[in-house]
């Protein structure tokens, strides 16, 4: 990728701009993409938005952008061309301009477009003195002769709402509706006249002075309404997977939107929405307002991940990291004999035993209790300390060894092994296993006991650890040894909190024929 980002915003309008400044005020690296296409370009004033009533929509998204560059964040104009998931985790954009961009999560405020009616005039007219919506224009042309053009009996709804900012409101059925008993005297009720037949165009080559039926007559208006379909802009929702989602009125397809919850999630994990193209009416305000608070739902959801990757980096499976585990705690460990060794050795005669990564001494105190003299291994000297302080005057050594560096000296009748795992992927474990392999005396014993299915409070649920069938064939054992056991049994496990979870032991003992 040419560059990384926290956060890629599509979409440029308020909601867009909201959620940058917000993300930018985080202090996170955002970079919003913007087409230069915003649905009230033609409107030269904005409503019912606090503080700035009136305001030109062009002058809050110039505002907006300065603010949102003002605390770092970075602006492109152009559109995405190609997004999609990446197989390193987060999302890979393309810009029509052929620059590559990675980011961790993606806001799509990409807005909608109108269909307008296909009649000849609307086009022209639109966002001055043709409208949709009462309450961003009504006040504008209040007392005035209103037309409503009807493309759907979502018209009857809008000449109602309309008749409260005039007296003087006509319906146009534009040959649309069914005009049935109850809606005309609704209609006449109200006093709203209704005017039959085809509009074909609008009357106006400057401001609108009225429509023309398809039989020639003229109806003198101020001011004409219209019930668009809103359609949510969907091509890089689409991209990422996701599909748009009709709204109806009744049995009306009022709109298309990309689904999203409440606090702006969208299905695709990492993907949120804000503004009009997760909800069709939201003014200007509420667009704003969402852009916010979905900024605020990203960025936690962005600490949440980096208090994560920050365990993951503090759990680098180094020498220190382990000295750091036990030397910042008490006792970690139970203490106990872990139950799968005890049942495999019962029947053994003791002699001598390799425990590697011994912890603080529960199997290797255990054996020596039964017999065994044992030299027990730890990378961690705080391990090896409290070994040596629990044994008394057992028959334990406890020896501080790196084994992806150094290994102990001899041969043995036992080398032991219990889940020898560690957070750092390129931990030499097989290597150390055949090291373990090697060191067993004739007629001996190797037992190698592993984790299988993780609990959900262990360090990465999601790793894949190796079965008991991989790790026995990764030893490479010759014909010199026979397989004891090789299982994959199930148990229950308990977690710090109390949590209980099943779990999947991995266990592998062959015996070295004498």
């Amino acid at each position: 990728m040419d560059e990384n980002w926290d956060v890629v915003v599509v979409g440029g309008g308020a909601a867009g701009l909201s959620a940058g400044l917000t993300l930018a005020r985080s202090r996170r690296r955002v970079l919003l993409v913007d087409a230069g296409e915003p649905r009230n370009a033609p409107a030269a004033h904005m409503h019912n938005y606090l503080g700035r009533e009136g305001a030109s929509p062009a002058d809050l998204l110039r505002d907006g952008r300065a603010e949102v560059e003002s605390y770092g964040g970075v602006i492109r104009t152009g559109a995405v061309a190609a997004a999609a998931p990446s197989d390193a985790g987060g999302f890979d954009l393309t810009l029509a301009d052929g620059s590559r961009h990675h980011a961790r999560r993606v806001v799509l405020a990409t807005g909608l477009v109108d269909d307008l009616p296909d009649v000849e005039g609307v086009r022209e007219h639109w966002g001055a003195d043709v409208l949709h919506c009462p309450y961003c224009h009504g006040w504008e042309v209040r007392d005035r002769r209103i037309g409503v053009l009807a493309t759907s009996p979502v018209a009857l709804h809008q000449v109602q709402l309309l008749r409260q900012w005039s007296a003087d409101v006509v319906l146009l059925a534009n040959d649309a509706l069914d005009l049935h008993h109850h809606v005309r005297s609704e209609l006449d009720a109200r006093g709203i006249e209704v005017v039959g037949g085809k509009v074909t165009r609008l009357v106006g080559s400057g401001p609108l002075e009225g429509v023309e039926l398809a039989d020639g007559t003229t109806v003198a208006l101020d001011a004409l309404a219209v019930a668009t379909v809103m359609r949510a802009r969907g091509d890089v929702a689409a991209m990422l997977g996701l599909a748009l989602t009709e709204q109806r009125m009744g049995d009306v397809v009022i709109g298309e939107y990309v689904e999203a919850d409440a606090n702006g999630a969208t299905a695709v994990p990492g993907v949120w929405a804000a503004g009009n193209v997760t909800d069709l009416r939201a003014s200007v305000i509420a667009a704003s307002a969402q852009g916010m608070t979905v900024a605020t739902m990203v960025n936690a959801d962005l600490v949440a991940e980096d208090v994560r990757l920050a365990l993951t980096a503090s759990r680098d499976g180094s020498p220190e990291f382990w000295e750091r585990f036990y030397a910042e705690r008490g006792q970690v460990w139970s203490g106990r004999v872990n139950a799968a060794l005890s049942d495999a050795v019962t029947d053994l005669a003791p002699g001598t035993a390799l425990d590697l990564g011994a912890g603080e001494g529960g199997d290797a105190l255990w054996l020596a209790g039964r017999g065994w003299t044992v030299t027990a291994v730890d990378v961690s000297q705080t391990a090896c300390d409290r070994i040596l302080e629990m044994a008394g005057t057992l028959p334990v050594r406890a020896e501080r060894h790196d084994l992806a560096e150094t290994f102990p000296d001899g041969t043995f009748d036992l080398v032991t092994a219990s889940f020898l795992h560690s957070p750092n992927a390129d931990f030499p474990r097989t290597a150390i296993l055949r090291r373990a392999a090697a060191a067993v005396a004739p007629g001996g014993t190797l037992l190698v006991i592993g984790h299988g299915r993780l609990a959900p409070w262990s360090w990465d649920p999601s790793l894949r650890l190796p079965t008991a069938d991989e790790v026995l064939a990764s030893l490479g054992l010759g014909p010199d040894w026979e397989v004891v056991r090789c299982v994959s049994p199930e148990r229950v496990a308990t977690g710090p909190d109390g949590q209980e979870a099943t779990v999947t032991d991995e266990i592998v003992q062959v015996r070295r024929r004498p």
